[in-house]
């Protein structure tokens, strides 16, 4: 980063990352093959739980996806020791728990997104997709999958 490390851009803007949660079944947080690592799907701190569209507003899955960006990017600091070892975000994929007629789930992930590119600036920038589930594990309302370029 020009200005600093990529801890400090999280200071600055008031974000401390969280301990590492254990993944939810039998599988690592991450595998890192060829520069690229590949995070396991998280979802917020706190463990909320309900549909968007039911029990949750837009608003709030938005503030879930931005959580859940954190509890991501405290696996790549716990991995790599170093944030600033991230070279791009490349991809993020949402699944957001919703009920049938929720048609919303692009601005969800925009929680997840834009806190990417607040934190690595135009490294941030990522593609994605986004899909409406029917039900996701733990009846949580986002679960985010990702992929980085990192330096190993």
């Amino acid at each position: 980063m020009i200005n600093g490390t990529i801890e400090e851009k999280l200071k600055s803007l008031g974000i401390v990352l969280p301990n590492v949660s254990d993944p939810a079944g039998k599988y690592a947080n991450f595998v890192i093959v060829n520069g690229l690592m590949f995070v396991s799907g998280k979802g917020p701190s706190g463990h909320p739980k309900g549909k968007l569209g039911n029990e949750y507003t837009t608003a709030q899955g938005y503030d879930f996806a931005r959580n859940t960006g954190i509890e991501i990017i405290a696996v790549l600091k716990d991995a790599l020791g170093s944030l600033d070892k991230v070279k791009r975000v490349v991809k993020a994929q949402g699944f957001v728990n919703a009920e049938p007629s929720f048609e919303e789930h692009h601005k969800v992930l925009n929680g997840f997104s834009d806190l990417m590119l607040e934190v690595f600036g135009d490294k941030g920038s990522h593609a994605r997709s986004v899909f409406g589930a029917v039900s996701v594990r733990d009846n949580l309302p986002i679960i985010v999958d990702s992929i980085f370029e990192v330096e190993v």
